[in-house]
């Protein structure tokens, strides 16, 4: 489970960063950071319950970040959320993109870390406090841990607004993972602008000719 040891080693005000939707096929990415401000004051519950957001479930998830935004309110913890959209998915590859978000995230603190913990085995250029790469750092450090809530909760609320505004390709329950109702939906549908261009299955999809029926019912290949 994660504590607070590695913040505790660093002193100072240390944030954790997190990201979610590296992977799907659809949406942006989003980053976490999370600075805890009083680790004495800090629910118990968050401090006994916070961990990787991959092994909670999505009401779980969404209990500890409104316990998150109480404690924010008491001045326990800060946070910020940020993403970088698909087309600087596309732009730039998914990883400067995730680089990109993380660092916008930061941005957004209201503080100023004196270090940052990043899960994983790189770091974003250019942060504006020296960091350090945390393998499992989600399984690992507090900060981090509630830094990959907040990513995924925000990001999957996100998505199913879009499911809303886009719908047919599922994204409300497959929050733009290459799932196979949402590999079907993009043969039924075609790509959308929410889609990943730069992303395999998606580009096989633009490339592989498409029958469009004529008003006549005759089908021509494109």
């Amino acid at each position: 489970m994660p504590d607070y040891r590695l913040e505790a080693a660093r002193g100072g005000i240390v944030c954790g960063i997190d990201e979610a939707g590296r992977g799907p096929w659809a949406g942006p990415v989003v980053a976490g950071a999370v600075v805890v401000l009083d680790i004495k004051r800090l629910p118990r519950r968050l401090r006994q319950d916070l961990d990787d957001s991959k092994k909670l479930t999505a009401g779980r998830r969404d209990e500890l970040l409104a316990d998150m935004l109480a404690a924010r309110a008491a001045g326990c913890l800060c946070f910020a959320i940020a993403a970088a959209s698909v087309g600087e998915i596309d732009r730039f590859n998914i990883l400067r993109a995730t680089y990109l978000a993380m660092h916008r995230a930061v941005a957004r603190l209201p503080v100023v870390p004196a270090h940052a913990l990043v899960d994983g085995n790189g770091l974003p250029p250019e942060l504006p406090c020296p960091a350090s790469p945390v393998v499992g750092g989600d399984g690992l450090s507090l900060s981090i841990a509630a830094a990959s809530i907040v990513a995924k909760v925000a990001r999957d609320r996100l998505m199913a607004k879009l499911d809303a505004i886009v719908p047919g390709y599922g994204f409300a329950r497959n929050a733009g993972y290459g799932t196979p109702e949402h590999s079907a939906a993009l043969a039924r549908l075609g790509v959308s602008r929410h889609h990943r261009r730069s992303f395999a299955p998606v580009r096989r999809m633009l490339e592989t000719p498409q029958d469009v029926v004529l008003n006549n019912g005759d089908n021509v290949t494109i």
